[in-house]
């Protein structure tokens, strides 16, 4: 497959900050949403997105207009991360729907660029989702109609593994000769 440029779409199970960086580095274009596990979205506050970041003085701005600062860095799981918040969240009046604490803290990982700029590619190409579920969805319920809906015939992760293996191989093996017909996938075969 010789192509000057590669792009990847996958669902937000896949969202991984390390690996979304890998790809980047390498060249490779990757659209993966983020994972929706705000604790302080579902208890009904501002998640970190109500935080708007500024690169030059490196400081967020809440959604009541102060400064969240930096105030130190540290590693976590190998992860740089550095957190800021105001000193001001006590007296304001935005507050019940920012955090419980005494302040509202927002950490950041020293790579965050380069995941926001994928959120800003995926949010200008929505169809590449659209793309995913037609390409992904397909064999998953091709596979699932071959299984017999939802069973396998093994038991224990080995067999389950070996027997979903060989239903992806027949799958792809029958998709080949579809696309490159028998006498194709014989000559890719002897190459």
């Amino acid at each position: 497959m010789a192509s000057e440029t590669l792009s990847v779409v996958a669902d937000r199970g896949y969202f991984k900050s390390e690996e979304i960086l890998a790809c980047h580095d390498a060249g490779i274009t990757v659209y993966v949403p983020r994972p929706m596990t705000s604790g302080a979205r579902a208890d009904g506050r501002f998640n970190k997105d109500a935080f708007i970041y500024d690169a030059v003085k490196n400081e967020y701005i809440c959604p009541a207009g102060e400064a969240l600062i930096w105030r130190y860095t540290t590693v976590e799981k190998g992860l740089t991360l550095h957190r800021y918040w105001s000193s001001k969240c006590r007296g304001c009046a935005m507050k019940p729907q920012c955090t419980p604490s005494t302040e509202r803290r927002v950490r950041r990982w020293e790579h965050e660029a380069v995941l926001e700029e994928m959120q800003n590619k995926l949010s200008n190409a929505p169809e590449m989702m659209r793309v995913r579920k037609r390409t992904v969805e397909h064999p998953f319920g091709t596979l699932k109609q071959w299984m017999g809906a939802t069973h396998v015939l093994t038991r224990k992760l080995n067999g389950v593994s070996a027997e979903m293996s060989l239903n992806v191989l027949a799958y792809n093996l029958k998709r080949v000769i579809k696309i490159l017909g028998t006498s194709g996938f014989m000559q890719a075969l002897s190459a």
